[in-house]
Order: C-alpha cells, then structure tokens, then sequence
C-alpha cells in the first residue's frame, strides 16, 4: 500500500493568516463549555451536573422548569480541583461526588448537602484513590470502591454513610465494581475481570450466596446491571437487567429473573439490534420502563422498552447526533441527558416520555460566527479486507494537508462530538480524518477484540489504510500527512513513526505509552492489571511487549516530532514521555515537548486546551506545509 516514501504533489497550502484564525477559533471554541453528568432528584424537578463554564470543571444545581425560561445554575463549591461526577441520594438529601486530586488520575469522593453545606471528603487522597459508585436505591447509603494500591493486592468496596462518613465492607475482588445495589441493600450486582473479560455475579449479602449473572464460563463487557422488580408475576420477584456482550456478537439487552428464595432464571436477551450495540439502559424504580441507548457507528438513537408487553418505542428528535450520561426519573416520566454534536457543545436536555416532547435545560453559549465543519462517515478497508470506518472533517480546499487522529482506548470509540480541535485544524487547512480501527466500540464484540495482543500489528496496518484512504480518495497529498493521537492513540503515533517511517510526515503524540513494559511497571497497579488482557502480560508475553515498543525503534523516527504529557498523569506516566524525547534529543532529531502543569492524564483545565491546540495547529501548519524530499522506504 506504500508507494516508495514522502513526495510532494502540490496541492494548497495554509497560509500564516489562516493558521492564526484558526488558532483563535480554538480558543473560542474551548471556552465554549459544556453540561453533562445529570442526575436528578425523585420528583425529577431539579437536576445536578457537571459543567465546565468556568474554566475547570465544577459541580451545578438547577430547577427543571418545562413551562418557561429555564432559572440559571447555582454553582455548589466543592474544591478546586475537577469535579468529574455527581450522583444525586433516593432521598435528595445529599450529593456525592467524584473529585480529580490535583487534577490528576487518583479521585476522592466527597459529599454535600444541596444547599452546599457539609461539604467534606469521605474517601480518597493525594496518595490514596476512590472511586464513587452508586447509591442503594432506598439513597441512605452508597458505595465507595478501593482499588488495589499495589501489584496483586485486592480491590474493596463499602458502603458509606454521608453523615457520618462511616464505610462499612460490602465486597472484594481483583477488579470488582460493583454495578447495582438492591433497595434493602440486600443484593448486589458485581462485575469482576481484565478489560474484554469480565463476569457478572449477584450477590445474596442475607445468605452470603453468589450466583453468575450470564452464561457461566462466558466473558466479555457489561457496561450497565440494574435490580428491580420483575415485569410480572410468572419470572419471580427480582430482575437484573445488563447491557452486555458477554457470550454475544454485539451489546444486548439482556434480562435475568431471580428470588430471594432461591429461584434462579436464565438471563435472555430482550432487546438486541443487528446494526447498533446497546450504550447504555435505565429504569425506572417499578422495573416498568426502560430507557435504551443504542450507538450506531458513533451517533446514539433512543428507545423506550416496555418490560411487560416487550413494546420498543423509538424516541424521535433527539437535539445532536451523540447523547450521554442519560437519566429516567424514578417514576418513568422524565429523561435528562447530556447531548452533543459537531456544531454544539454538551447541553442537557428534558425528554417527557408521554409526549415525546424535548426541552433544554441548560443555556448554551455562543458559538464563533465562522462556519464550523459537519463530519461525514467514510469507509473504507484494511489490508486483509475488514471494513472499517471513520469520520471526516475536510478542509475547505482538497486535495491538501491532512491529519490521521487516532482515540485512545483502544476501545474508545470515534463519534461526531464537539472537538475544538479537530475544527481548529480544518479551519488551519488541515484536513482530519478520525478512523475507528479494529479495536475500537461500537462495532460489536469480535471487532473490539480484534487488536488484542498479537494482533495489534493488524491494528498498525489500519493506521497505513487510513492514511491510504485519505490518498486514494484524493483528498489529501501523499507526503503531507501526519499521524496523531491520544493515549494508545499517542502510542500508536509513536508505532506509525518508528515502524512505518515514510508513511508520515510528521506526528503529536499526546499522553502515549513509548515503551510498554515500562508503562506496565509504573502505571497504577489497578490500571495496569487490567491492560494484560489488550496488550499481554508483562512475563508471559514479554517478548511481544518489547517488539512492539517504539522507544526502542527511536532511531527511526526521523520526521517532526511534538510529545505532549500531563504533569500529573499516573495513568501512562510521565516518563513514557520523558524517555522518548530525550532518545529524539540525544540523536539529534526535531522534538518538541509540551508539559501541562496541574493536568492528569484527561485534559479538563480550559487553559490548557487552548495552550495545546494553539500549539498542535501551528506545529502540524508548520510542518505540513512545506515540500517533502525525503523518498525512503516506509518498512515492511
């Protein structure tokens, strides 16, 4: 698929005056924030949320009115740092949320009163990390997990009680998170394993009895398990309903029966679709209604479900192509869900489900006047033939510079969203093309599973057929492409330049592994036990680690290089970064490097943004630009 190296064939070039109006428009476009993360109380008249209107992150209160102009938004302090979600007491008696320590990847939990007061911390420090888990349904106590702090030690969850900060032990594992809470606080739904292979268990805290949830032996990914009351009087007492793929091709509904006498079901599917994967489900506190969110190649579409008559209602208008974090009141009669598309930042929006009528609840700033780009869904084909898929922001003038943004994950999922950056860079000239290669969500259990551990080489051939694409459809110039990501999106920019020289022309490598066995040591041991399953483990797979490690192919990395970290990112370690600019340095190779003081290993401080995508638009224009000489073979 290669043609012999970089060449210049022409083609338009960005001019200084656009590059700096495109960076402007970045700014803009980052001090346009968002809402998202609802949670609501009982009567469905006030809704919590997060929302980064003032630079970072905080936590929100406001009345839901249907009738009128919406009240604004009372800011509830917390701390300084970003609050990354909310979870509203049965009760509303309290809030609790998840904090970002420092900005960086380790959490607390803290609760608070809606008026503000008692705000504390109840679990979570700068040397210890908590995660918030949800509320038992009668909302007097709700779960906090511990994950283990050292390599092989056990994760930990509790109930907390909010007054007192009292944390009673509820469950152990080796990556457990407990998913659901009954009422009475009797039974529990746990998921356990590595990433692409968990199981889901009920747990019978009263007789200290467990039972799997799916097929026994069967793995996969369950995102979402709710308890409530059966539908009728024929299948017992209590039903979990999963969106699950464990044992399936794609993500299903899926609804299992059982009884606090014994009674054990089978779980079954009830809802399923041959060309979408269930996101995510809630219900309502009778176990009547259901609220499904289907993913159909990255753009969301909704369905009420109807648990006793099986009745599937599409839900039409949904106000942007993406919807997430999607709330049902607890009488069935209301949604509120954060929505979003290319033209619109994160908003929150009211579904009546009687009426099918949609009002927004939060106001939404103004956009920059200039036109921003509507992505389009290309296809397109690896090298042994699997359809793949990836959205499109051209550049007003083709076939020109373009850029290969590559998620991270790998199982993260491309989707037409808000992105300053990539209009940034259309706006620069610079056309972005964001693949979902085989590793990525969305496309069903097989697809996901497709990079894992010696088939991540297959996953580098998608990149050159991304590039290719880009090339054969005349859209861009063959010697002006450059290749950038995020996360494993920045390790695979990495991997494309020192395994692939010739294919690139340059590269922005944002919080990337460089070297996988050292990502393996020092990431959190609760991050890294779980990777094994994705990438391979450390000893048994040691050989493979190393192979595909681009620190120790450093030497072929030859085209403009920018590394960009968080100070405070414990996910993949700021040395991952540190080590392969100064291999670049020390063979004299052009490297820039952009270290984010106060950020982990997500980016949630405006400030910041706007300082990253102000440089990644000049670096690319810059290096983009020009001719390209050099005709060396890409390798093999």
């Amino acid at each position: 698929m290669h043609d012999g190296g970089l060449r210049d064939t022409g083609g338009v070039r960005p001019t200084a005056a656009e590059v700096e109006e495109a960076v402007a428009l970045a700014a803009d476009l980052v001090d346009a924030w968002g809402s998202w993360g609802p949670n609501m109380t009982p009567d469905a008249t006030r809704v919590a949320f997060i929302s980064d209107r003032s630079g970072v992150p905080q936590l929100y209160i406001q009345d839901i009115v249907l009738d009128g102009p919406q009240p604004p938004a009372r800011h509830v302090p917390l701390s300084d740092d970003p609050v990354l979600e909310v979870r509203w007491a049965a009760d509303s008696r309290w809030l609790a949320c998840e904090v970002a320590t420092d900005g960086g990847v380790r959490t607390a939990v803290w609760v608070v009163r809606p008026d503000g007061s008692e705000a504390r911390r109840i679990a979570g420090d700068a040397g210890e990390h908590a995660e918030l888990g949800p509320w038992t349904r009668s909302g007097h106590r709700f779960v906090v997990t511990f994950p283990g702090a050292t390599p092989g030690s056990p994760t930990t969850s509790y109930l907390a009680d909010p007054a007192t900060g009292r944390l009673d032990w509820l469950a152990e594992g080796d990556h457990i998170h407990v998913l659901d809470v009954s009422l009475e606080e009797r039974f529990l739904v746990i998921r356990d394993g590595e990433r692409g292979q968990q199981f889901v268990v009920v747990v019978d805290r009263l007789t200290d009895e467990d039972f799997s949830a799916l097929p026994a032996g069967a793995t996969g990914s369950t995102d979402v398990a709710l308890i409530r009351p059966a539908p009728d009087d024929h299948s017992g007492p209590v039903y979990v309903y999963l969106a699950s793929d464990v044992g399936l091709p794609r993500r299903q509904l899926l609804g299992l029966p059982f009884g606090p006498n014994g009674y054990r079901g089978e779980a079954r599917t009830l809802a399923a679709r041959d060309d979408a994967e269930l996101e995510w489900v809630d219900a309502d506190d009778a176990g009547r209604l259901l609220l499904l969110v289907w993913n159909v190649a990255g753009s969301n579409e909704l369905e009420l479900f109807d648990t006793a008559t099986r009745e599937r209602t599409p839900i039409p208008g949904l106000p942007g192509l993406v919807a997430s974090d999607p709330v049902l009141s607890r009488d069935g009669s209301s949604v509120v869900l954060g929505v979003q598309g290319p033209l619109r930042p994160r908003e929150l929006w009211h579904l009546d489900t009687a009426t099918h009528h949609w009002t927004r609840v939060t106001a939404a700033p103004d956009l920059p006047a200039r036109l921003l780009v509507v992505p389009t869904l290309e296809t397109f084909t690896g090298v042994d033939g699997l359809p793949l898929t990836g959205w499109l922001y051209r550049a007003a003038h083709t076939p020109g510079p373009a850029v290969v943004y590559l998620h991270g994950g790998p199982e993260a999922q491309e989707r037409p969203m808000f992105s300053p950056q990539h209009q940034a860079l259309a706006a620069a000239g610079l056309t972005v093309f964001a693949p979902n290669i085989r590793g990525s969500s969305g496309f069903g259990r097989e697809f996901v599973h497709a990079d894992d551990l010696y088939q991540r080489y297959a996953a580098f051939d998608d990149v050159c057929s991304a590039a290719q694409h880009l090339v054969d459809a005349g859209i861009a110039d063959r010697g002006r492409i450059a290749v950038t990501g995020r996360s494993y999106g920045g390790y695979l920019t990495l991997a494309m330049l020192a395994f692939f020289p010739g294919t690139f022309a340059a590269g922005i490598d944002v919080c990337g592994m460089s070297d996988l066995m050292t990502f393996f040591r020092d990431s959190e041991p609760w991050i890294a036990s779980v990777a094994v399953s994705k990438y391979g483990h450390p000893e048994r797979d040691r050989a493979l680690l190393e192979h595909i490690s681009p620190l120790a192919s450093a030497d072929r990395i030859d085209v403009p290089l920018m590394v960009v970290h968080g100070e405070h990112d414990t996910n993949v370690p700021i040395g991952e970064a540190l080590q392969v600019v100064d291999a670049l340095r020390a063979l004299g190779r052009p490297v820039e490097y952009l270290e984010l003081p106060g950020e982990g290993h997500d980016y949630r401080r405006a400030d910041s943004r706007r300082r990253l995508y102000g440089r990644m638009v000049r670096f690319l224009a810059e290096h983009l630009s020009g001719p390209c000489e050099r005709t060396a073979e890409p390798a093999a």
